[in-house]
C-alpha cells in the first residue's frame, strides 16, 4: 500500500509539515517519489518513521539521525556503528533519567515541606524540623538543598 505525506503523517500522528521537514533535512532516502515528485510512503517507511521520531524524543540531532540513516543504507558492514550510536544516546538517557528523578525527588520533598506548612499555617514549622522529624525519603533531599550534602549525580 503506498500513503501519501498527509495519510502517513495521520497514521504516525504527526503534522505533514514534520514529514516534509525530515526530508528537506535529508532523513527520508528510502521514500520513493512519482514520476511528478510526490513523495509515496510504504508500509515498511513507517518503521523508519518511527525510529527517526524516536530518535528525536532521545535528544539526537538531526545531523546524527542522518549520519544513522546514511549507515544504515550502506548496509551490515556499520552495525558496530550504529550499535555504538545507540549505546551513546542510552548512556545520555540513563543520565538525563537520573537527573529527572532527583529533580522529582526535590518536588516531592517541597509538596511535603507545604503540605506540612499548610497543615501547621506556617512555613516555620516544617523549616524549624529536625532530620530526625523530617521522612526518612526527604532528609537527603533536604540536607542538599541546606548544602550540607552534595548529590551524588552528575549535572
Amino acid at each position: 500500500m503506498i500513503y501519501t505525506v498527509g495519510e502517513m503523517a495521520q497514521k504516525l500522528d504527526v503534522p505533514a509539515s514534520t514529514l516534509r521537514y525530515y526530508d528537506k533535512e535529508g532523513l527520508l532516502p528510502f521514500v520513493e517519489r512519482s514520476s511528478g515528485g510526490i513523495r509515496m510512503f510504504r508500509e515498511n517507511d513507517f518503521e523508519w518513521l518511527q525510529v527517526i521520531r524516536c530518535m528525536k524524543k532521545a535528544g539526537m540531532s538531526i545531523k546524527d539521525i542522518r549520519q544513522y540513516i546514511e549507515l544504515s543504507m550502506q548496509g551490515d558492514n556499520t552495525i558496530d556503528t550504529r550499535l555504538e550510536m545507540f549505546r551513546h544516546q542510552r548512556e545520555v538517557l540513563t543520565q538525563q533519567i537520573q537527573q529527572l528523578q532527583h529533580t522529582l525527588e526535590t518536588v516531592e520533598y517541597k509538596c511535603w515541606f507545604y503540605e506540612a506548612a499548610k497543615a501547621a499555617g506556617t512555613v516555620d514549622v516544617p523549616g524549624a524540623m529536625t532530620d530526625a522529624d523530617v521522612p526518612d525519603q526527604f532528609r537527603a533531599i533536604r540536607q542538599e538543598l541546606r548544602g550540607q550534602k552534595m548529590p551524588n549525580i552528575e549535572r
